[in-house]
């Protein structure tokens, strides 16, 4: 009966008997025999290349579904921290609650050279938009299991951080300035030269009779000296304009730099770009490449399964035996922050006899032609000023000195002369 539908199917093709020229087949069942084989092989060498993708895949590094024994077993690969948990589907960092922090880390250290990590999350929440916090942190750093202040982990960390942001901070400190307020700048200023540099610290009301400048106090060259200025304006380094929450930022920490979440880490920001990824309908992603000194960012957060470009870093390096993790925390707003995988590849990268020798180890994570990360100790002359006020103290230290060493020898002198009476 199978063989008489075939049979009933392939007389159908009787109409594009115009194709037998092109075609040198006795029969048109030699061509659908022809074609299905070519269907299975294609299946096959398809099966093939999806293992050969799997083949790169870095278990020992990977977080993935089922999350057996995580945190618990002595096998496992990952510890968490605080509040995380573990459920069929992901791991919670923190649930909706206020005041929660949560984390996970994995107990291998990074030795890959050339790498991609892919990771799926989901922030969810009751809140409103910009009525919900704070976001979650993807690491690879040098210390582990180290909870804080930066979404549930360490301030003036050592090595990357990635982080997805949900509340705008610098936004609201901004619209919690008057008009009368002024901003508190440590001055940096020399007198021979008039030369000064400054850097904005806080900020405070004044009234508007104080709203003069003035500074506390003024000494020689290179004292600091506390200036009330007036606010700067919006496109200042330290005043950016706005931004659409929620936003993914890359900071490379050396263990000196801090997180400024009062600006929403913009100071040391290095990279990156805004994604509506919370209350998603569809998975969220960001995909993580590091290789020959250079770090690209890509999120998928709306539903298109296609990779955005958010940060292209060039230039920076990363020291072997780090660790990766994620964390989380919540404030007086909160939000579940899920992780459901973190997928490590190892990439195959090939590099001229010229590019082995140029990548250098490095000890501490850098940035090429990034001030900041570079520690440059000089030495220098004294001014004039310092010159003048050096032997000046020098002149009344000997004079002190003269007047004491007179006074003495004049007491034991006297002493000596009534010996003799």
């Amino acid at each position: 009966m199978v063989a008489a539908v075939i049979e009933a199917n392939l007389n159908g093709f009787g109409g594009f008997s115009f194709l037998r020229p092109m075609f040198p087949f006795k029969n048109i069942r030699e061509l659908t025999c022809l074609f299905v084989t070519l269907c299975v092989l294609t299946s096959h060498s398809l099966a093939d290349e999806q293992e050969f993708i799997e083949d790169f895949l870095k278990r020992e590094y990977s977080l993935v579904k089922p999350y057996r024994g995580l945190g618990f077993s002595s096998s496992s690969q990952w510890d968490l921290m605080g509040t995380a948990m573990v459920t069929p589907d992901h791991v919670r960092l923190t649930p909706d609650l206020q005041s929660r922090q949560g984390a996970v880390w994995s107990r291998v250290p990074l030795t890959v050279r050339d790498w991609e990590l892919k990771v799926h999350f989901k922030i969810h929440g009751q809140g409103k938009k910009n009525l919900n916090g704070d976001g979650m942190a993807i690491w690879l750093t040098r210390d582990r299991m180290q909870d804080g202040a930066v979404f549930g982990s360490m301030n003036q960390f050592t090595g990357l951080g990635v982080f997805v942001d949900t509340y705008p901070n610098a936004e609201k400190n901004l619209d919690k300035t008057q008009p009368g307020t002024q901003v508190a700048s440590e001055t940096s200023v020399c007198p021979t030269s008039g030369k000064r540099s400054s850097h904005y610290l806080h900020r405070f009301p004044v009234s508007p009779r104080d709203a003069s400048s003035r500074a506390c106090a003024s000494c020689s060259c290179g004292a600091s000296v506390l200036l009330l200025l007036p606010r700067p304006p919006l496109t200042s380094p330290r005043l950016p304009s706005q931004r659409t929450f929620p936003y993914v930022s890359v900071m490379l920490g050396n263990g000196t730099l801090s997180y400024d979440h009062d600006y929403d880490g913009r100071p040391t920001e290095l990279g990156g770009c805004t994604a509506t990824a919370r209350n998603a309908l569809h998975d969220t992603f960001l995909l993580l490449r590091y290789s020959k000194s250079r770090l690209t960012l890509a999120v998928d957060v709306d539903g298109k399964q296609e990779w955005v470009d958010c940060a292209d870093i060039t230039g920076l390096k990363l020291p072997s035996g780090y660790f990766f993790g994620a964390s989380s925390a919540t404030g007086d707003l909160s939000d579940n922050h899920d992780l459901i995988s973190m997928k490590l590849f190892q990439l195959t990268v090939e590099r001229t006899p010229e590019e082995e020798d140029e990548e250098e180890e490095v000890t501490v994570p850098r940035v090429d032609n990034m001030e900041q990360f570079r520690v440059d100790v000089q030495e220098e002359g004294m001014s004039g000023v310092q010159l003048v006020v050096t032997l000046l103290f020098s002149a009344m230290g000997l004079g002190v000195l003269a007047v004491v060493g007179v006074s003495v020898y004049g007491r034991w002198k006297e002493n000596r002369r009534k010996r003799f009476y």
